[in-house]
């Protein structure tokens, strides 16, 4: 995690199956970079549901986490009011993204995290 990070915000969604590929690429190409240039975003991680298996009170479970979405990506932020910012509403309604994928994507979730524990180094 980046050391300035106070914030995590996070877009989980689904996407309609037909749109996938573009989803990923619009989203790697374009919509990544050009939220990397907003002022006080700091970091994104992509990432998408995986298989869980854990070992939990001494025996082997697996949990199925129903109704998550399956894509995710994590802004690490300076400061929440980054969201609020005219250099993010631009980014976040610019390119490919707001016509040709926004409207396929559903199950769509938002959730702002602040950082209060230590940091890994």
């Amino acid at each position: 995690m980046h050391p300035k990070t106070k914030f995590i915000f996070i877009a989980s969604m689904d996407v309609a199956p037909e749109k996938e590929a573009l989803f990923n690429e619009v989203y790697e190409t374009e919509h990544v970079p050009l939220l990397l240039k907003v002022p006080g975003v700091l970091a994104v991680t992509r990432s998408t549901t995986a298989p869980l298996e854990m070992v939990m009170g001494g025996e082997k479970k697996t949990i199925v986490a129903e109704g998550e979405p399956r894509y995710s990506a994590l802004y690490e932020l300076e400061s929440a009011e980054v969201l609020l910012s005219p250099a993010w509403a631009t980014a976040i309604d610019s390119g490919r993204w707001p016509g040709e994928v926004r409207p396929y994507t559903r199950n769509r979730r938002h959730v702002l995290k602040k950082v209060i524990g230590p940091r890994g180094s």
